[in-house]
């Protein structure tokens, strides 16, 4: 079996395939201050409790936009799975041309989804992720990873609301019963998620305008429900992505080797 394993800024995620089937995923609370026999513990034991041996696992994927995290999971995986993982980055190959610049500041895990988009739905392509920060990545119709945009996340904004406004309480994020919130939690749900939804639908008529009217929109991250559930130019929700992306890449680079 295939372990992936994508190490976020909140959480890292980790799935077991059995050949292109997806079983087992978990995500994990990202924690700087663990050590690697930490980390291990708690994989063996969400493989314990899934009825899975570690001999079972014959290859790791990983991606990581976490770099203190990074060399801790090899050690992890070196040392409680036997097994060395291929760590995603700009020297591994992917089958997909970069024309950002430098190409090596991609993210691996922007760049993973980007492979698995083209390969699931084709292109021109807009990946919208909703992960600690919002993403956009736009794939061309040759599936050339273009480049694309940035913006805080709604969990880093509704932060900066909190932190920075005394007279404003922390609010569960929700969708209020209307746009015009007729209290002080309403409106900080309104203005969350629905100024989410006008950034999203913004955005992805400005990459249509570049990429053309034929352009896919495939969500995915934590949150892709939610807004999805707000708009119709979310088109598909993928919300285990990455790791597909990950299988994908690893199969290519077996195939190299």
């Amino acid at each position: 079996m295939l372990l992936c394993i994508d190490i976020g800024n909140t959480n890292i995620t980790l799935g077991l395939y059995n050949g292109e089937t997806l079983g087992p995923r978990w995500r994990l609370a990202t924690d700087h201050d663990r050590m690697p026999d930490e980390f291990a513990m708690q994989l063996l034991g969400l493989l314990n409790f899934a009825g899975l041996a570690t001999t079972e696992i014959d290859g790791i994927a990983l991606a990581s936009v976490v770099p203190p995290l990074t060399g801790k999971w090899v050690e992890v995986c070196r040392n409680y799975l036997q097994c060395e993982p291929l760590v995603i980055d700009a020297t591994v190959q992917t089958g997909m041309r970069v024309l950002y610049e430098p190409a090596n500041a991609v993210g691996a895990d922007r760049l993973v989804d980007a492979v698995a988009v083209y390969r699931l739905y084709g292109g021109p392509a807009c990946i919208v992720d909703f992960g600690t920060a919002t993403t956009f990545d736009a794939i061309t119709a040759d599936g050339d990873y273009l480049g694309g945009a940035i913006a805080p996340g709604i969990g880093i904004s509704a932060d900066a609301l909190f932190q920075r406004a005394a007279k404003l309480p922390k609010v569960d994020l929700a969708r209020p019963p209307t746009a015009i919130g007729r209290n002080t939690i309403h409106a900080i749900q309104s203005g969350l998620l629905f100024g989410y939804v006008g950034l999203v639908e913004g955005m992805v008529a400005r990459f249509r305008a570049e990429l053309g009217p034929s352009m896919k929109v495939i969500a995915t991250g934590g949150l892709a429900g939610l807004i999805a559930n707000e708009t119709p130019v979310l088109e598909y929700i993928a919300p285990w992505l990455t790791l597909d992306g990950l299988r994908m890449v690893y199969a290519m680079n077996q195939k190299e080797n």
